[in-house]
């Protein structure tokens, strides 16, 4: 039997679909109808601007990359981390304009998703207790305040994985491995940490 997708979900999955050949920037509601095979005017029905598909696709962004995050496996907490960190790398490279997008909070807060609240909230506080889980104590001379330093392991990760995903770490350094700077990121942000 084959199950017809729900026009607001084919709408998304079309537009997903689009994103990682077009980018953001370049995805618009008449093409992304045209992919879905409905008029120009359907998209409106469930997305009254631009901007609340694109959060919508962002969330489906978000979905995947949370649906990898949740099958990580590991033997320790540590090990756990050092995943974590690879398999957002890995989505990252994988999917750059989807990544690109997932964070464009400048476009899609308010677009009618409530992202913070539904996706990166609750993914940060995940993260917060996965570092503090897996031993991490701040530097010398870092705040003990355990959101600061989950979130200043995420910055260093998340611009490893820009830097990665856009191609610029390639341009600057030809051949370099991208596992070698998570791991120095760990390393360098989180003391005490058994391996």
């Amino acid at each position: 039997m084959n199950v017809v997708e729900p026009l607001r979900e084919r709408l998304v999955s079309a537009g997903a679909d689009m994103l990682e050949q077009v980018g953001a920037g370049q995805l618009g509601l008449r093409a992304i109808a045209r992919e879905a095979g409905v008029s120009h005017g359907a998209p409106r029905r469930w997305f009254p601007t631009h901007n609340s598909l694109l959060a919508a696709i962002a969330a489906r962004g978000y979905a995947d990359l949370g649906t990898r995050l949740e099958a990580i496996q590991g033997n320790t907490p540590r090990d756990r981390l050092d995943r974590t960190c690879r398999t957002y790398l890995e989505f990252a490279v994988e999917r750059p304009e989807m990544f690109t997008l997932m964070f464009r909070h400048d476009l899609l807060e308010g677009a009618g998703e409530n992202l913070r609240a539904t996706t990166t909230l609750p993914m940060f506080r995940r993260w917060r207790d996965l570092v503090a889980t897996a031993g991490g104590q701040p530097a010398a001379g870092d705040s003990p305040d355990p959101d600061e330093l989950a979130l200043s392991l995420w910055t260093s990760l998340h611009g490893i994985a820009t830097l990665v995903s856009n191609r610029s770490l390639e341009a600057m350094a030809p051949g370099f491995d991208p596992a070698r700077l998570v791991t120095a990121a760990i390393t360098r942000h989180l003391t005490h940490v058994q391996p």
